[in-house]
């Protein structure tokens, strides 16, 4: 027996791949548009016509039902698009309906199917005068009261919830930058946010749907009316009152079975749309809020009771209205009754939740003042938020670990203008900028000649000017450096907290890094702590580094220079050279000049002596012990070296020797902070030297 295959074309489409695009929504969607298109074109039989009224009506209340029960109004953003597609699709019933009338109508009132001459005849009632009201009567509830309130409700809600807007996004990145809630989180709210203003503004718009349905039908029943007399008595020579009674009870029957699904869609609109800030399902608001006060359902019950003595009035009905709101009223009151009694600790213990709360400390703090708050929402796009994730990711990159959030707060004992920032609830720095202007400074020193506020720049001092807006171009044709009142901020704000990075990085953080690594430096870590040094130890190790601006983040050469170390002393000082010296390739990189050298101004012998004499004391116990004179004749050399150097555009570290560079950094950091002192072991062999002054 020979196997027999049959193959295809690899590109060929299987029967599972035509399945699977055929069950994609879009394509549906898509298709089924059509399909409402050429309903309105093709003729269609009555028994079909049959089929697609009763998935009409079923529709409708399927999306009835949605609204009602749906728990939150963002739950059923589609629709506006729905409410799109269910009134296309009726209009093109009605036009379908209209061919069918005005072909078919002369054979009798199952012309256009049984389901319009069921609805022609069961409102009418054997009468056109009845049916004719009813008809106007739904037109009118349609139109008149619930699509315009509905309108009227999403137009409103349209335009709080875009004025609003600021405010909760303002909100929820001050929760961001004050670690309250994560990224996603975040976004996740910004995005109900947009979807919220988008829902009702297009439900503002798709109300306009329904309004327009509605007239379509007035005047699609004058036509069915009207046309499908005159072509009955005219063409088919009908008698005119039969003519009269047959075309009346299908355009009838036709406009009731189009404006029921219509007011039933528009019931759901009302629905969706006054549910605006409800949790929950539609019993949330007709339930839970409205029959829970017991003062209030016994008052109903009290003026039901009254209504039902007055002579003439049946008792029956009032009666039963008023037992049943008296009875419901007194169970509400044993329920709210019953929480008093059986649960009185809880809020004895809850007292204590605040004071707890008081007990900590924001690592990080901004303080603004009434003035400034527009900072926190969007300026021009740079809000005062984003630059503060920006500015901690930097800081992560830059120096190895990852800064505490920033806690944004208003304090309104602070000037207009002004900012206080704190770190661990200390004021660390303060300063005031200007909503609306920009600070330009020289980058040369010097005063900006521009008109305007003269003051100091926060961060470091200089001389800056806030100048208006309109000046910016001219500020950018004469040099200056221009900057906007929330860059100003954040600068001040990194310089702070690169000077108090030592007392940021904690024990706790310290943990958080090691347990960060990858499995092989971890492994490392394990094998020192505790064994070899205590955790204390590498914490002081590493705030020593950052008190000088080093990063942490090879934080395994770090260890491993600890551990070589750790042996032979329990100095802090000694460790962190031998750390310095194992970074070395880290810190000639890091303080390399635009032409790739390390620039360096040096100790001469003279310096060199007279530090190694200083010295006094043993072993871990060396102080230096500098005669006052010859102290301030070091400082003054070292500012006026350090002066021409940056005058000639460069930015040097000072280079001593192994032994007096710890001593030397003592002593530099007290009046020039952010100067470099390397040592000669810390210059990496392939490092490219270049001198640009001596001591």
């Amino acid at each position: 027996m020979t196997d027999v295959t049959t193959s295809r074309p690899s590109n060929a489409p299987s029967a599972r791949d035509m399945m699977g695009w055929v069950m994609r929504g879009d394509v549906a969607l898509a298709v089924g548009v059509i399909g409402v298109v050429l309903l309105m074109i093709l003729p269609i039989p009555a028994f079909m016509l049959d089929l697609f009224l009763s998935i009409s009506i079923a529709s409708s209340i399927l999306i009835l039902m949605t609204a009602i029960l749906m728990k939150r109004v963002l739950d059923f953003t589609a629709f506006p698009t729905v409410l799109l597609v269910a009134t296309l699709y009726r209009l093109a019933l009605n036009i379908t309906t209209t061919r069918l009338i005005l072909s078919h109508g002369h054979e009798g009132a199952h012309g256009a199917g049984h389901v319009i001459e069921t609805f022609g005849k069961l409102m009418m009632g054997g009468n056109f005068a009845i049916g004719i009201i009813v008809f106007a009567i739904l037109v009118v509830v349609n139109f008149v009261v619930i699509t315009k309130g509905s309108g009227r409700i999403a137009e409103v809600a349209a335009r709080f919830t875009l004025d609003s807007m600021p405010g909760k996004q303002m909100a929820i990145d001050a929760d961001l930058s004050a670690g309250l809630i994560e990224q996603d989180e975040a976004r996740k709210r910004r995005k109900e946010l947009e979807q919220e203003s988008t829902f009702f503004g297009a439900m503002d718009g798709a109300s306009k749907f329904v309004r327009g349905d509605a007239v379509a039908g007035l005047v699609i029943l004058a036509i069915n009316v009207v046309g499908g007399i005159l072509i009955g008595v005219l063409q088919h020579k009908v008698p005119l009152g039969q003519a009269f009674s047959t075309y009346t009870i299908m355009s009838i029957g036709d406009g009731l079975v189009s404006q029921i699904p219509a007011l039933i869609i528009s019931i759901a609109a009302g629905f969706l749309v006054s549910k605006a800030g409800v949790e929950g399902a539609a019993d949330k608001a007709l339930v839970t809020q409205l029959a829970t006060n017991p003062i209030g359902l016994g008052m109903v019950s009290a003026a039901a009771g009254l209504m039902a003595i007055i002579p003439g009035m049946p008792i029956a009905p009032f009666a039963a209205v008023s037992v049943g709101a008296g009875m419901l009223a007194w169970r509400r009151s044993q329920k709210k009754e019953e929480p008093v009694v059986i649960e009185a600790a809880p809020p004895q213990e809850e007292v204590e939740e605040p004071i707890s709360q008081t007990l900590a400390i924001d690592e990080i703090k901004i303080e603004l003042g009434y003035g400034l708050l527009p900072l926190i929402n969007d300026l021009e796009g740079r809000r005062l938020t984003d630059q503060i994730k920006a500015l901690r990711r930097t800081l992560a990159a830059d120096f190895g670990f990852v800064m505490p959030s920033v806690r944004i707060l208003d304090n309104m004992r602070l000037p207009s203008m002004g900012y206080a920032l704190r770190i661990k609830e200390m004021e660390a720095g303060s300063g005031e900028v200007r909503i609306g202007q920009l600070m330009a400074m020289d980058p040369r020193g010097g005063q900006v000649d521009l008109p305007g506020e003269h003051v100091k720049e926060p961060a470091f001092g200089l001389p800056a000017t806030w100048i208006d807006d309109a000046m910016r171009e001219e500020a950018t044709f004469r040099g200056y450096t221009i900057v906007d009142p929330a860059t100003v901020l954040t600068t001040h704000l990194t310089e702070i907290l690169k000077d108090n990075m030592p007392d940021l990085l904690t024990y706790a953080e310290v943990q958080k890094l090691i347990k960060d690594l990858p499995a092989e430096e971890k492994k490392l870590a394990e094998d020192l702590i505790p064994n070899v040094v205590t955790a204390t130890t590498v914490v002081r190790v590493l705030q020593a580094l950052l008190r000088e601006r080093v990063s942490i983040r090879d934080l395994g050469a770090i260890l491993e220079g600890i551990g070589e170390a750790a042996p032979h002393t329990g100095s802090i000082t000694l460790l962190v050279e031998q750390v310095r010296a194992k970074l070395a390739r880290q810190l000639c990189y890091a303080y390399r000049g635009d032409d790739g050298a390390l620039p360096i101004v040096t100790l001469s012998a003279e310096w060199e002596n007279a530090f190694a004499d200083a010295l006094v004391g043993q072993g871990d116990d060396k102080q230096l012990a500098l005669a006052p004179s010859r102290l301030q004749d070091f400082i003054r050399g070292i500012r006026e070296t350090f002066e021409r150097a940056a005058l000639a555009g460069d930015s040097p570290v000072l280079l001593t020797s192994p032994t007096i560079r710890p001593y030397v950094r003592s002593i530099i950091e007290r009046f020039r902070g952010q100067t470099p002192v390397m040592s000669q072991n810390e210059v990496h062999p392939r490092a490219r030297l270049k001198t640009v002054g001596a001591l």
